[in-house]
């Protein structure tokens, strides 16, 4: 019996091309599908706006398939696997692999180790492409799918709240005191909490303190009347500080950014459940792809001949789909508190993983 981890180079370089190649078709065919419904679902609202036409839908395309590639990468690996390992079995090529000596992790090796690199991967695409394409697309969803704006520092459905008082925002970008918010709507309340008026905005700029509302339209619920002005100035609690830390979205920071965000929060006091939740799953997310292979082994061990090869690409499937289903009640129940951050991203990683070794030790003929 052999004693190394993985088996021979020949064997470990055909196991893993095999694997590559079926990552990436299911992938392309995911996404593509995927896709297109997303288009057909958006290209409406895209060529609404005035202007736009074929070259601003390749736009979109552009924008929305970095997301849709790091999102269902990890689904890939999950039917790579099992294609990869019921195609084996068939062939009878994992029989002759165990009769050689290899044991079922033998086996698994380099599928392991080809989905850590997927992994890492992954990681590095979400850091340097995922979350400026997220970025983008959201500024440009903010404007409608008008001309995507240039400035940096872009936000889109801001909220803020000043004690009892609403500011929100369709849109926001610049940072300090030349922070610019757009289609903005402050909502101010009375002593006894109930809304007493509503503004709108086309504009909001930093007067330092308090924000200066431009082209003003003022509706008392009192009074039950409208009223116009140039501008108004509102939210004299609200600091540039406090906005650039309430506009703070996980999706569109990579993991070193997002730290420091989270040290911002922390510093000031305020909580960092929802933002840190999310900071741990940007690492066990990509690493769910590592996790595939173990989940989908079930469809390697069992005899072909059995009848129910099947039967076991169905258990491997519906772990793989399991896990997905737990990462994001967990990472939601984190969000919210009912977590630990910790604990939501990673738990079900654990979780699975002795899930996964306990069903291939159990199931392995």
């Amino acid at each position: 019996m052999q004693l190394d981890f993985f088996p021979s180079k020949t064997l470990t370089l055909y196991l893993a091309k095999l694997f590559i190649v079926r990552i990436v078709a299911m992938l392309a065919v995911l996404v593509l599908v995927l896709m297109a419904l997303d288009l057909l679902g958006s290209s409406g609202e895209i060529l609404a706006a005035e202007g736009n036409g074929q070259a601003e839908l390749w736009t979109y395309a552009s924008l929305r398939i970095p997301q849709l590639i790091a999102r269902f990468l990890p689904y890939s690996v999950l039917l790579a696997t099992l294609i990869t390992l019921v195609t084996l079995n068939q062939n009878s090529e994992v029989i002759a692999m165990k009769a050689a000596g290899l044991s079922a992790h033998q086996v698994l090796a380099p599928l392991l180790l080809t989905a850590l690199v997927t992994s890492a991967i992954s990681f590095a695409f979400n850091e340097r492409v995922v979350t400026r394409a997220t970025a983008t697309l959201k500024a440009w969803e903010g404007a409608d799918y008008g001309p995507i704006p240039e400035e940096a520092g872009i936000k889109t459905n801001v909220y803020l709240t000043d004690g009892a008082n609403i500011l929100t925002a369709a849109r926001l970008t610049g940072a300090g005191e030349n922070i610019r918010m757009e289609d903005v709507t402050w909502y101010e309340r009375g002593s006894n909490g109930i809304l007493s008026q509503q503004v709108r905005a086309k504009s909001a700029t930093y007067a330092g303190p308090g924000w200066k509302l431009s082209e003003v339209e003022t509706f008392n619920v009192t009074a039950a009347d409208t009223e116009t002005s140039d501008s108004m100035v509102v939210g004299q609690g609200l600091t540039t500080a406090q906005i650039e830390l309430d506009s703070v979205d996980p999706d569109t920071q990579g993991f070193f950014e997002l730290s420091d965000s989270i040290d911002a929060y922390e510093a000031v006091g305020r909580r960092t459940s929802e933002l840190r939740a999310k900071w741990w799953h940007k690492l066990s997310g990509p690493l769910s792809a590592f996790l595939m292979p173990l989940l989908g082994a079930v469809a390697a061990f069992g005899l072909a001949r059995s009848g129910q090869l099947f039967l076991r690409a169905i258990i491997g499937m519906a772990l793989g789909f399991a896990y997905f289903v737990v990462d994001n009640a967990a990472l939601a129940m984190g969000s919210f508190g009912g977590y630990p951050p910790f604990l939501a991203a990673w738990a079900p990683f654990m979780l699975f993983a002795l899930i996964g070794e306990t069903v291939l030790i159990r199931t392995e003929e």
